[in-house]
């Protein structure tokens, strides 16, 4: 199924890591990673877009060689942008800590776990929880058990990050969101993921920022996506692409649905609309 029209030169491919860029060990496939060099011999430019910290995106980063090619990584859904050639920081926005006691209480009340980022590390409610322990693989990062976590927490954090049973997660999300009107973003990366991060951050709107800076249009990048976090860049990007193993409501926004993230999905992609041209 594709929804767009006629011929277009793509100059950016922003991709989503987990379910999307690579499979489900976390690893970008060998003929996946082949696929995006060739597209950034073609000058290119790949935005590796994510829910994770940038520490947890760096290796991937390193592995496509993002640096000498001119990539971008969007870490924390958008909250924070860096230029891969020099490491600048184009555009950071913190999330306001005045209201992460809210957070925490809500996730506490619902026994559910909380978390953040602190240097290289995760600090946890709950070091030990199995959907704490599932973050902690993804971005190969130690977690640190905070006891007294609002009172440990070292300010400026980009994120919090509630996690757990996907029933209870749900239930405190739609409470969240009705208290926390205006004053912040929350939706789900995952079923059992919910992302707590600075209002008016999402990576449409930061894919936004990036391109104004670049001077590239909607129309030239394509974007691709399998979760809720994903939807705002899939609708805005001039091709939006979900996976395969994305949810129905998810594919049904998109222009394009390429193969799971199992079966090279974003390699397909890149075959299809970057390298035939």
């Amino acid at each position: 199924m594709i929804k767009c029209k006629g011929y277009m030169k793509y100059k950016m491919i922003v991709l989503d890591l987990d379910g999307t860029l690579t499979n489900n060990k976390k690893e970008i496939t060998p003929k996946t990673k082949e696929v995006l060099m060739q597209a950034q011999a073609k000058g290119v430019h790949i935005v590796l877009a994510s829910g994770r910290p940038t520490y947890g995106i760096i290796p991937l980063a390193e592995e496509l060689e993002l640096k000498t090619h001119g990539g971008f990584i969007l870490a924390y859904n958008g909250g924070k942008i860096i230029d891969c050639a020099n490491n600048r920081v184009l555009f950071e926005q913190k999330l306001d800590e005045k209201l992460v006691p809210m957070l925490y209480e809500g996730a506490k009340k619902a026994g559910l776990q909380i978390l953040t980022y602190q240097g290289e590390g995760i600090a946890a409610t709950q070091k030990d929880d199995k959907y704490v322990q599932i973050e902690a693989h993804i971005n190969k990062m130690p977690v640190v058990q905070y006891n007294d976590f609002l009172r440990q927490l070292v300010y400026p954090i980009n994120k919090c990050l509630i996690v757990g049973d996907p029933t209870k997660l749900h239930q405190l999300e739609l409470s969240l969101l009705a208290q926390l009107k205006g004053q912040m973003e929350l939706y789900r990366s995952a079923d059992y993921f919910l992302e707590c991060v600075p209002l008016g951050i999402d990576k449409a709107q930061s894919l936004n920022r990036l391109i104004t800076i670049l001077g590239i249009s909607k129309e030239e990048v394509i974007a691709c996506g399998n979760g809720y976090n994903d939807l705002s860049m899939i609708r805005f990007a001039g091709l939006g692409v979900a996976m395969a193993n994305a949810a129905k409501d998810i594919q049904s926004e998109a222009d394009y649905v390429t193969l799971s993230n199992e079966e090279d999905g974003v390699a397909h992609v890149v075959e299809q609309f970057i390298l035939a041209e």
